[in-house]
């Protein structure tokens, strides 16, 4: 029996034991951006640890950081191996509105050949077949590469301990290259290999006026309103054409070549499916960029949440003392967040008329990310796509952030392969996130398969 067929056979015989286990990681509630859930945090890190163990690794440790946990653990099949680094988070996103979820959000449920549960895709789904591919190609006597796993707790909130966690144990995470699986498809019909993320510049804008909530009709019109100014403060933030207005913002953008737009305008699209989809009349941007361009290829700003003032039942006829607002923003090549955000505060303190403070504060925020097509690592995931899907994958830019990315790149000196499975049915970050179990048992399928392509190029390259 070929190592394919024996990992496929070992998945189906045991299949229905690993979505067990991934419901059990999933009733954890490991919601990083709450401190309430610090013990869940811990708890979900040593059960992980435990399923490292179980899947075959040789060492697995929680280690401690500046602030949640990691998990590593690591696997020698041969010194003379090349070894690979899986990356992956065990965080979760908060379940807020709660009462729209259709069951528990960490109450695991099996319906609709899905797995229904916050995390089910983000990242605990597509972290978990990293264990299990790693436990099948154990079985089967096929695994080729040496395992190396940094499973994080806080890329949630932007990964703020693992760059010096990393850099404080750069000799334990030597590796070839990274492997990660936290990021979407096209379509099941359009596999596809993210190789470029839009990095991060995360905000919060806080406009305090009087010292006290003043009544309306006694100091309307006489002092100025901080949700009033706040308002328009974000309405400057963009123009009609879709474009940000902070100065000097597109300065370092690297625009694409007519070439290079033309190849990203080749992946399938449909604006019609697109907009009923999400429930909306029309899609808006910047002028003269296709809905795909905008979200992969052009920065966007977005404000998150927004907060002021009275918002119970009934009246309350205030002006509000203070005003504020979380806004992100989604950079690309060639944009330094942290410029950025100095950019955006100078901006605001600009606008910001003088009946009012106002007070700016970066978050958090991580660089753009892209991986070269003719690296060995995504010609080895290239080829096993192709192998489980039956087609060849395309090249895909995606709107999304995983900051630490750069990060690895930067301290560790190590490319990433993202060779994610997840789908925009998925729902992640929103009520009632999924995971199709296809998906899981084929991403378990085509993650051992890139573990033999990439030894074989390595090999062949030696």
């Amino acid at each position: 029996m070929s190592a394919e067929n024996a990992v496929q056979q070992y998945i189906r015989e045991n299949g229905q034991r690993f979505v067990e286990e991934l419901s059990e990681l999933l009733r954890i509630p490991s919601i990083s951006a709450e401190s309430a859930h610090a013990p869940d945090m811990l708890r979900c890190a040593e059960w992980l640890c435990d399923a490292l163990l179980r899947s075959g690794a040789d060492r697995a440790e929680v280690m401690s950081t500046d602030g949640n946990p990691v998990v590593y653990a690591e696997k020698t099949a041969d010194p003379a191996a090349p070894t690979v680094l899986v990356y992956g988070h065990y965080d979760v996103m908060p379940v807020d509105p709660a009462g729209e979820w259709t069951n528990g959000p960490f109450d695991p449920v099996i319906r609709e050949g899905r797995i229904w549960a916050r995390g089910a895709n983000d990242d605990k789904g597509q972290s978990y077949m990293h264990l299990k591919a790693m436990e099948a190609m154990l079985a089967t006597g096929t695994l080729p590469c040496n395992l190396k796993f940094m499973l994080e707790g806080e890329e949630e909130i932007g990964s703020a301990s693992l760059g010096k966690w990393c850099t404080e144990h750069q000799e334990l995470l030597k590796a070839d290259v990274i492997l990660v699986s936290d990021t979407s498809l096209l379509g099941w019909k359009t596999p596809s290999i993210t190789c470029g993320l839009r990095g991060l510049c995360y905000m919060e804008i806080e406009v305090t006026g009087p010292n006290k909530e003043l009544h309306s009709g006694l100091y309307g019109g006489a002092v100025a309103n901080p949700a009033n100014v706040l308002a328009r403060l974000i309405a400057a933030l963009t123009d009609e054409e879709g474009r940000i207005t902070i100065p000097h913002f597109y300065d370092t953008v690297r625009e694409l070549t007519p070439a290079e737009r033309e190849a990203f305008g080749k992946a399938p699209f449909c604006e019609a499916a697109y907009r009923k989809g999400l429930g909306i009349r029309s899609t808006q941007g910047e002028t003269g960029y296709t809905t795909m361009e905008r979200t992969g290829i052009r920065p966007s700003l977005d404000v998150n949440g927004i907060w002021s003032g009275y918002t119970g039942e009934g009246t309350k006829t205030v002006i509000p003392s203070k005003a504020c607002a979380k806004i992100s923003m989604r950079l690309v090549p060639d944009q330094d967040y942290r410029q950025i955000a100095r950019l955006f505060e100078e901006y605001m303190q600009a606008l910001a008329p003088a009946g009012v403070s106002v007070n700016v504060r970066a978050l958090h925020g991580g660089y753009p990310y892209l991986t070269p097509t003719d690296l060995p690592a995504y010609r080895a995931a290239a080829a096993a796509v192709e192998e489980t899907f039956g087609k060849e994958p395309l090249p895909y830019y995606s709107g999304g952030s995983i900051p630490i990315i750069s990060t690895f790149e930067k301290v560790l000196g190590l490319k990433s392969v993202l060779l994610g499975f997840g789908l925009d049915q998925d729902a992640i970050h929103s009520p009632n996130e999924s995971y199709a179990l296809e998906n899981f048992y084929r991403g378990i399928d085509t993650i051992a398969r890139f573990h033999r392509h990439f030894a074989a190029i390595l090999k062949s390259h030696a």
